[in-house]
């Protein structure tokens, strides 16, 4: 039977495991990738149990344990047990991100079990050369914007690296004043989050683009392979002092993807109205659908 003595803490030292593991079994949604999981460990307290050429992944945010389906070969077997994990370990909701696939097969295995749409955590995808060329009436406004910030603000593009990390890490400070990470917990996790990015990009295999705007760093963007044919952009700040900035960080870093990526995933909204707006603004090629299972429901099964 599974327990919660069968996970481990995620920690670097697991890095190898899980790109090899991800190799054959590609994900399509980003809090599954390690440097989501290394990054926010503090927050969501991440463990993983590799059981039977699969792994299984749990977080636990604010006391509430959650786990994800099974990643590696379909298992029945290691289906049915995580289920019953789920049931007395889990939260109220205690099946999470599952998806597309994972459901197919789930339902196949469990054709009763209700799984529910979590809108908040789609990811947003696009395709690399719509945000680098910005074509159409679609985009007209944020061209627009766009090529104003460029003739007010004389941008510099250069990638993040060891050269300037202490200049990223100033901005960093600048960002969370202007944001108030300190009276917001969320931003406060994030601030965390992104310095143990910027201090483990080498570890986790990070790249980065930096925006100077008169000689100072405005805006950042740190991101990774998400599969063979996405990138993913885990991390996208500016600051207000030159009026387009965010617009400008998207399209380069859709320059720096277009030819070695079809896609860019920019990750979910989280239920933030205004993001969701910016996000829906530069019209995704698709969502990446995720849904959960809630305790009540997988206890009349299992």
């Amino acid at each position: 039977m599974l327990s919660s003595s069968d996970f481990s803490p995620v920690t670097l030292a697991d890095r190898h495991l899980f790109l090899s593991h991800y190799r054959k079994f590609p994900q399509v949604h980003s809090d599954n990738t390690f440097t989501n999981m290394i990054c926010w460990n503090p927050y969501a307290h991440y463990r993983y149990a590799h059981v039977n050429e699969n792994l299984l992944i749990s977080s636990t945010i604010e006391g509430k344990t959650s786990f994800r389906p099974p990643i590696g070969p379909r298992d029945p077997g290691i289906l049915s047990d995580l289920l019953e994990l789920c049931t007395r370990e889990g939260d109220e909701n205690p099946l999470a991100l599952v998806d597309a696939a994972q459901r197919a097969w789930i339902l196949s295995e469990y054709p009763a079990l209700p799984l529910h749409l979590d809108r908040n955590y789609f990811e947003y995808v696009y395709r690399s050369d719509d945000l680098a060329s910005l074509p159409g009436k679609d985009y007209l406004s944020i061209r627009r914007h766009l090529n104003k910030f460029r003739r007010n603000c004389k941008p510099v593009v250069e990638p993040v690296s060891s050269r300037n990390r202490d200049e990223v890490n100033e901005f960093l400070i600048e960002w969370c004043e202007w944001k108030n990470c300190d009276g917001e917990p969320f931003l406060s996790h994030e601030k965390d989050a992104l310095t143990c990015a910027l201090s483990s990009m080498e570890e986790l295999g990070l790249s980065g683009l930096l925006i100077r705007v008169v000689g100072k760093v405005g805006a950042i963007s740190l991101f990774e392979p998400l599969n063979e044919e996405t990138l993913v952009v885990h991390f996208e700040k500016g600051l207000p002092d030159c009026e387009g900035i965010y617009k400008a960080i998207n399209a380069e870093t859709a320059f720096y993807a277009r030819d070695r990526f079809r896609f860019i995933n920019r990750e979910s909204d989280m239920g933030v109205l205004g993001l969701r707006e910016a996000k829906m603004r530069y019209h995704p090629h698709h969502m990446v659908e995720v849904w959960y299972a809630k305790r009540d429901d997988i206890e009349r099964l299992v």
